[in-house]
């Protein structure tokens, strides 16, 4: 029996649709490894409840990531699959297009998750963009661009907080409350050095 699924899963009719499959499994796997130690933490570190309400946390934070990850490659994989089959061999734009109906679909509902995951993928495409012109050689690499990067990330960053600190992601904002305002408040020893309130 185990030689007939052997077979079968190394058949290559049956590549593309079993590539589908542990597209699947591949999405909820990776969802669960990066969510799950991520809200182990921070539930402990930074929520407040019992021992269960965190525990439940970390399992729905986890669940959702993994489902989420696990929907958009099948959805990806798929759209290829069918584009592929439909004009005869994969275009430029079809993973264009793949990505943009897996992410509306999957990503598009305004949660906590959708949004740290997003705004994970936008930073990096954006950094990925800004070196495309001089991965095509199109363009020089510019010389100390990170540090002015930083300081203008920085710089707006910080003026949002003290000007439109509603506009800041909640987290965003209570992190910087503990560092930077927070830190401008004691009455004792204890609440200088070792408690922030």
């Amino acid at each position: 029996m185990l030689d007939l699924i052997t077979q079968y899963i190394n058949n290559p009719d049956h590549h593309d649709v079993l590539a589908i499959v542990k597209g699947f499994r591949n999405g909820a796997v990776y969802g669960a490894k990066v969510r799950f130690p991520h809200a182990l933490v921070m539930s402990f570190l930074f929520r407040s409840g019992s021992l269960e309400d965190k525990l439940k946390f970390v399992f729905d934070a986890t669940k959702t990531h993994s489902k989420n990850l696990a929907k958009f490659v099948t959805i990806y994989k798929t759209l290829m699959y069918v584009q592929r089959k439909i004009v005869g061999k994969e275009q430029n734009g079809h993973s264009f297009i793949a990505g943009l109906i897996g992410g509306y679909f999957v990503f598009g509902e305004n949660n906590n998750i959708n949004q740290q995951i997003v705004l994970y993928v936008f930073a990096r495409i954006m950094v990925g963009l800004a070196k495309l012109p001089v991965s095509r050689k199109t363009m020089e690499e510019p010389k100390h661009t990170f540090p002015i990067f930083a300081a203008v990330v920085w710089g707006i960053v910080m003026w949002l907080f003290r000007h439109d600190r509603d506009v800041l992601q909640p987290s965003l904002q209570a992190s910087m409350q503990y560092l930077y305002l927070d830190s401008d408040h004691w009455a004792s020893l204890k609440n200088f050095l070792w408690h922030n309130k």
